[in-house]
C-alpha cells in the first residue's frame, strides 16, 4: 500500500511540473514574481534598507516615551501605503477565487471558425479563470444560494480570448437596459443594508414577479445550481449568443459549455447554511486543495452551433439569453478541454486584479445581436476603468502573450516604455501600419441589416414559461423537492403578503402542483388551476444528473472527495490504516477526526495524530465519514458531538461507513425505520450506509484497487462506490432524514 501512495504522489508532481512547463502566460510573468527570505533585508518602497518593522521615529529617552515625529517617511509610507490597498470591490462578483491553466482540443471546428485557439489541435492554450457568487460583497460566504461565475480568460496567439460566463446558462433579463434593476433588486435592500448575499427578502422577489421574462432563471437558480459542492463540480456557460466565422466566410450561431468530468454537485441547503458560518472560505479552500495535491479540475468545452440560415426556424428566438437551446435541436459538440494546474501566487495581484471583457474576442470569432451582449460589451470595459484604471490591460494578469502594439500612450499608472518619436498615424516612417487580414488582423462580419431604430425585441422575446416548464419537468424527483424547499424558504423570508402571494400566482405558471406546494409552506392562498398549462415536455442536459460521471461515459471516481475517519483511543488500528490507505490511493483525501489533536493509541500501543478534533470540524466539511470498529466505540457512544457527527451526515445523504464495533454505534446514531444493519460477517448497504463486521479478505479489500460498482460484495467496494456517486436521495425522498435530529 506504501508503494501505491508513493506513485500516486510522485505522478502528482509530475503532473504539476508538466503543466507549468509550456505555459506561455506562467513564463511571462515570472518576471514580476519575488520570493522573500531571511536574508533579504527590509527596505522602503524607494529601495533604501530600513532599520526598523517596530517603532515609529519619536523624540523619547530611554525612560519617558517622546511625540512621535513627521520627518519619519519610512513609517508614514508604511501607514500611507496600508491605506490605500484597498480599490474599488466588484459592483457583482465581487467574492471570487480563481486558478490558471490550461485549455487543447480534441479535435478542429475549422469547419465552423478560422479562430487558431479553435482549430489547432496542437495548441496549448494558456488560461486564467476565476469563479464568484454574483450578489455578495467581498467578505461574504462562499456557500450561499446564487449564481456562480465561470469567467474564462484564454491567453491565445492571437489575443486574450474572455468567455464571461455562469454556471447557469440562461439569465434573469434578456436586455442590458434592465441589469441595474435586477441587480438593485437582489442586493442588500437600500433602507437597511440587509440582507447580504441573499435573495431570500422582499424586493428580490417582486422584481421576479413583475419582470416575467426573469421566471426561467429563478428556477435554476432556486435548484441545485444555486448551491454547488465545489467550484469544480459546476458547469459552466457562455449564457450570451456569440457567432463563429471559418475561413469561407460563413457565419454560425455559437452557445459554449464546459462541463466538469467529476460531474455537477451540489450542496443540500442545511449544509450550505451551516458551511456559510462554519467556514466561510469553503470553496476557495477546496480549489486551491486539490490544485495543490495534484488533483487537477477538468471541463470538457462544447459548442452548440445553429447555422445563420436556421435562425428563425424555432419557437424561441436564439438571440434571448433567458432561454437554453434544447440538446435535441442543437446538440453539445466536444471538441476540447480545460484543466487547471497552478494555484495563484498572490490572491490581489492574480484573483482581484483579473478583468474579463465580454468584447475580447480574436479572428474566426464574433457578436450576436443578443441585446444582452451588446450592453455586455460596453458595461464590462466600463467597469475595470473605474476598478483598475485606464492602464487595466497591462496589469500582468491581464497582459496578452503576443505582441501589443499601438499609440495609446500615458495615463495613471502606465507601464510599458515605448521608444521612438511616433505616436500617430498616418507617419512618415510607416510606423504600426494596419495588419492585412492575411496576416490575422481581425475583420468585422459583414451583417446585413435592414430594421427601423427603435425599442423593440422581437416578438418571441415575449414568451417567458414554455422553458421554465421545461426544465422543472426534466428534473429528477429529489431535484424538484429541492426546488419546493428553496422557494418555501426564500419566501418564507419576505414578510409581505403581495410579494410572496404573487410569486404562487407566478408558479401556477409552471406547475400545479409546484405552486400548491409552496403555497402550503409559506401561507398564501393555496391555487386550484395553472394559469399556463403545462406542456408536458423534457429535455436532456437539464438535470445534473445527466452530468454525472457515468453519464459522460467516464468511470465512477473518488477523487478530491472529502472522508473523515473518526477515531478514539482504543480503535481498531488494522481496519483505519486498510481503509484510509485504499482511499487515498484512489485519490480521495482522508482526515482523522479524534477527540483531540495529541495522539490517539489503539489498544495494541501504535498511536495516530488527528488531523482535526471533533468540536474543530463538523461533517459539513466532509463527502463521507467512516468509523472504525475498536474498544473506542465505548467512548465514542457517549460523545454526543460524534453522535451529532453521523447524524448530521446522515440528514445530508452522505455515504457512511462502519465496521465492526462501529456498527453499533451509526445504528445508535441514525437505526429509524426502514435502515439495515450488518449483523454477521455480510456487508450491508443501506440507503448508502454501508456495515460490516470487517474489512475482509476477498477481491477488492486489501491492496488492490477499488471496484466502485453498484451492488459489490465487499465493504471497501461498496463504500467506495457510495461516496463516488455523491448523496444518496432516496434516503430522503423515503423520508428517513426526516426521522433523525441534526
Amino acid at each position: 500500500m506504501q508503494s501505491v501512495l508513493e506513485g500516486t504522489l510522485g505522478k502528482a508532481g509530475e503532473a504539476v511540473a508538466e503543466a507549468t512547463s509550456f505555459n506561455k502566460k506562467a513564463a511571462g510573468m515570472t518576471p514580476e514574481i519575488i520570493q522573500p527570505t531571511s536574508k533579504d533585508p527590509l527596505t522602503s518602497d524607494f529601495g533604501v534598507r530600513q532599520h526598523s518593522h517596530d517603532k515609529w521615529l519619536s523624540a523619547s529617552t530611554s525612560s519617558q516615551q517622546g511625540p512621535a515625529l513627521l520627518e519619519d517617511n519610512f513609517a508614514r509610507e508604511k501607514i500611507m501605503k496600508f491605506d490605500h490597498e484597498r480599490i474599488p470591490e466588484r459592483v457583482v462578483h465581487a467574492r471570487g477565487a480563481g486558478a490558471f491553466g490550461t485549455f487543447k482540443l480534441y479535435e478542429s471546428a475549422e469547419d465552423v471558425t478560422s479562430a487558431g485557439v479553435l482549430t489547432d489541435t496542437s495548441r496549448r492554450t494558456p488560461v486564467f479563470v476565476r469563479f464568484s457568487t454574483v450578489l455578495g460583497s467581498r467578505g461574504s460566504a462562499d456557500t450561499v444560494r446564487d449564481v456562480r461565475g465561470f469567467a474564462v480568460k484564454f491567453y491565445t496567439n492571437e489575443g486574450n480570448w474572455d468567455i464571461v460566463g455562469n454556471d447557469i446558462p440562461v439569465f434573469f433579463i434578456q436586455d442590458a437596459m434592465k441589469f441595474p434593476d435586477v441587480i438593485h433588486a437582489g442586493k442588500p435592500e437600500p433602507d437597511t443594508e440587509v440582507p447580504q448575499a441573499q435573495s431570500a427578502h422582499n424586493n428580490f422577489w417582486d422584481f421576479q414577479f413583475m419582470h416575467s421574462e426573469a421566471t426561467h432563471m429563478f428556477m435554476w437558480a432556486m435548484s441545485d445550481r444555486g448551491i454547488p459542492r465545489s467550484y469544480r463540480m459546476m458547469q459552466g456557460f457562455g449564457v450570451n449568443t456569440y457567432t463563429l466565422i471559418n475561413t469561407q466566410g460563413v457565419r454560425s450561431f455559437v452557445k459554449f459549455h464546459f462541463t466538469p468530468t467529476l460531474g455537477v454537485h451540489s450542496l443540500v441547503w442545511d449544509e450550505a447554511l451551516k458551511i456559510c458560518g462554519q467556514d466561510p472560505d469553503f470553496h476557495r479552500k477546496d480549489l486551491y486543495t486539490a490544485i495543490e495535491k495534484g488533483i487537477f479540475p477538468t471541463w470538457k468545452f462544447g459548442i452548440q452551433i445553429c447555422p445563420e440560415s436556421r435562425q428563425d426556424e424555432f419557437d424561441f428566438d436564439i438571440l434571448d439569453a433567458t432561454k437554453v437551446w434544447p440538446e435535441d435541436i442543437f446538440p453539445v459538440r466536444y471538441i476540447g478541454e480545460l484543466q487547471l494546474n497552478k494555484n495563484v501566487d498572490e490572491f490581489f495581484t492574480q484573483t482581484e486584479q483579473a478583468a474579463f471583457c465580454t468584447a475580447h474576442i480574436v479572428p474566426g470569432i464574433g457578436f450576436s445581436d443578443d441585446p444582452l451582449l451588446q450592453g455586455r460589451n460596453f458595461s464590462y470595459f466600463d467597469t475595470q476603468l473605474s476598478r483598475l484604471g485606464v492602464n487595466w490591460q497591462e496589469l500582468p494578469v491581464n497582459r496578452p502573450v503576443c505582441p501589443v502594439m499601438n499609440n495609446h500612450r500615458d495615463g495613471q499608472l502606465r507601464h510599458k516604455i515605448t521608444k521612438g518619436k511616433i505616436n500617430y498615424w498616418p507617419n512618415r516612417h510607416g510606423v504600426i501600419p494596419p495588419a492585412e487580414p492575411s496576416a490575422g488582423a481581425y475583420i468585422d462580419y459583414p451583417e446585413k441589416i435592414e430594421a427601423i431604430k427603435q425599442r423593440l425585441h422581437s416578438v418571441k422575446f415575449s414568451e417567458h414559461f414554455a422553458q421554465a416548464q421545461l426544465f422543472w419537468n426534466s428534473l429528477s424527483q429529489p431535484e424538484k423537492a429541492h426546488i419546493i424547499a428553496a422557494l418555501s424558504f426564500e419566501l418564507d423570508h419576505c414578510d409581505d403578503p403581495i410579494v410572496y402571494g404573487r410569486m404562487v400566482e407566478r408558479l401556477t405558471d409552471i406547475s400545479l402542483e409546484l405552486a400548491q406546494a409552496v403555497a402550503e409552506k409559506v401561507g398564501a392562498p393555496i391555487p386550484t388551476e395553472a394559469r399556463c398549462p403545462n406542456h408536458g415536455k423534457k429535455a436532456k442536459g437539464l438535470s445534473q444528473f445527466d452530468f454525472t460521471p457515468e453519464a459522460q461515459g467516464l468511470a465512477p471516481t473518488i477523487a478530491s472527495r472529502m472522508v473523515a475517519i473518526i477515531i478514539a483511543d482504543g480503535f481498531n488500528f488494522a481496519e483505519y490504516e486498510v481503509v484510509k490507505g485504499a482511499l487515498t490511493a484512489a485519490g480521495a483525501f482522508v482526515f482523522t477526526i479524534g477527540p483531540w489533536r495529541q495522539l490517539v493509541t489503539t489498544s495494541g500501543g501504535k498511536s495516530v495524530s488527528p488531523d482535526h478534533h471533533f468540536e474543530g470540524m463538523r461533517s459539513t466539511m466532509f463527502d463521507s465519514i467512516y468509523i472504525p470498529g475498536g474498544e473506542h466505540i465505548s467512548t465514542l457512544l457517549k460523545q454526543g458531538r460524534v453522535i451529532h457527527w453521523v447524524r448530521e451526515a446522515f440528514g445530508h445523504c452522505k455515504a457512511i461507513g462502519a465496521t465492526g464495533e462501529a456498527v453499533k454505534l451509526v445504528q445508535s446514531a441514525c437505526g429509524v425505520d426502514g435502515m439495515t444493519f450488518s449483523t454477521n460477517t455480510d456487508v450491508v448497504d443501506a440507503y448508502g450506509v454501508v456495515t460490516a463486521s470487517g474489512i475482509g479478505t476477498g477481491p477488492g479489500s486489501i491492496g488492490e484497487a477499488l471496484k466502485m460498482v453498484k451492488g459489490a460484495k465487499n465493504f471497501l467496494d461498496a463504500y467506495a462506490y457510495h461516496i463516488s456517486q455523491h448523496r444518496n436521495f432516496q434516503r430522503e425522498l423515503d423520508g428517513l432524514t426526516s426521522m433523525v435530529a441534526y
